[in-house]
């Protein structure tokens, strides 16, 4: 039997998102039909449409996700009828080099796929879907390994934001950059990822959390998250950090925007033998340039942060223990509710770098 649902769906390069009905593919072997029930407004969301990346069109919109299984197909193991799930938009395979090695967020069946074709629109064309999921729709088909099962008491808009930007947030923290008590951490970029960062160094025991953004208005916010100072970014930033490390510059610095700009801004304000952690996802053309003699002297490291460089099986559960424990608090992470057909708007409020986190209810 065909499903009919609305989505947000990009026709082509330039013209904006519209809500459309669309026709949702069969539920085969190893697969589930999940009703969305709420879905978190990204920035990689913002780059599938302002150029930065360039993904084949008609699109579906939306890959941080959160809702309830209602199919599954044959042979599905890992989830039931009624189960509540958050959404995996990089599943692992499993078998791949990287994940037999222990590095599941490189796996190489799933990484880098901008979006896959699955579904149709009503007059006969075939529908990509953003990160294989398209989770700005009512329902969605995808791979049972997508679907991480949570508890059912946990709420399914603060669910939505563990499968992307509290995870990466909080892996960028835990299991790239390490943080050790006591340490100094600068975040830039205070959206939804660079929260979950500030949250996480606090909760790491930082001692000092830095976060900086182009907006005052995010000062409210990266308090509420943990920061214990909050700066706004100029051209002094590198001599304004040192200024609050004892002339040193950050044990840390992650950098949540994605340009070449901010890393090298995040690279200068660092300390010599410091760790600067990308996690933002910018243009290819978009080069950053070092000096070699300055990547000898300074001794600093300077590496990506992939999906938090997690195994999202293991540590989307956890998280979400964490939040019903009370030990992780995301309430301050979600700025907006809002209904399918006001993403348009809230990715303008992204672009002009209001608010945090803006939440589909569906």
């Amino acid at each position: 039997m065909s499903h009919y649902i609305p989505a947000l769906v990009v026709r082509s390069a330039g013209v904006p998102a519209g809500v459309e009905q669309l026709r949702l593919p069969e539920v085969g072997p190893g697969q589930v039909r999940v009703r969305i029930r709420a879905a978190g407004v990204c920035h990689s969301d913002l780059s599938m449409v302002n150029g930065t990346l360039r993904p084949p069109h008609p699109l579906v919109l939306g890959h941080e996700a959160a809702g309830e299984v209602v199919e599954v197909g044959e042979h599905v193991t890992r989830a039931a009828v009624g189960d509540h799930v958050v959404l995996n938009w990089q599943p692992p395979c499993r078998s791949c080099w990287f994940c037999e090695h222990g590095q599941p967020w490189l796996c190489a069946t799933s990484s880098g796929v901008a979006a896959l074709e699955n579904g149709m629109t009503l007059d006969g064309a075939p529908v990509h879907v953003c990160l294989g999921l398209g989770a700005f729709a009512e329902q969605v088909v995808a791979p049972e390994s997508a679907v991480i099962v949570v508890p059912r008491e946990l709420d399914f808009a603060l669910a939505a934001l563990l499968g992307c930007a509290v995870l990466t947030g909080s892996g960028a923290v835990r299991n790239t950059a390490r943080v050790q008590p006591g340490e100094s951490v600068l975040v830039i970029g205070l959206g939804g990822v660079g929260l979950s960062v500030v949250a996480a160094a606090r909760a790491a025991g930082a001692g000092q959390v830095i976060a900086v953004d182009v907006s005052e208005a995010k000062k409210g916010l990266a308090e509420a998250a943990g920061a214990t100072e909050f700066v706004v970014s100029s051209d002094a930033l590198s001599r304004d950090v040192r200024e609050r490390t004892g002339g040193r510059g950050a044990d840390h610095a992650v950098e949540c925007v994605g340009r070449a700009s901010t890393i090298r801004a995040a690279w200068r304000a660092t300390r010599r033998g410091g760790q600067v952690t990308v996690v933002g996802m910018g243009a290819a053309d978009d080069m950053v340039q070092i000096g070699a003699l300055d990547v000898f002297s300074s001794a600093r490291t300077l590496r990506a942060s992939v999906y938090g460089q997690a195994d999202p099986d293991l540590e989307v559960p956890a998280l979400a223990r964490e939040v019903l424990d009370g030990r992780l608090s995301l309430d301050h992470l979600i700025t907006d509710r809002i209904r399918l057909a006001d993403v348009p708007a809230a990715f303008e409020r992204m672009a002009r770098g209001e608010g945090a986190r803006s939440v589909v209810q569906l």
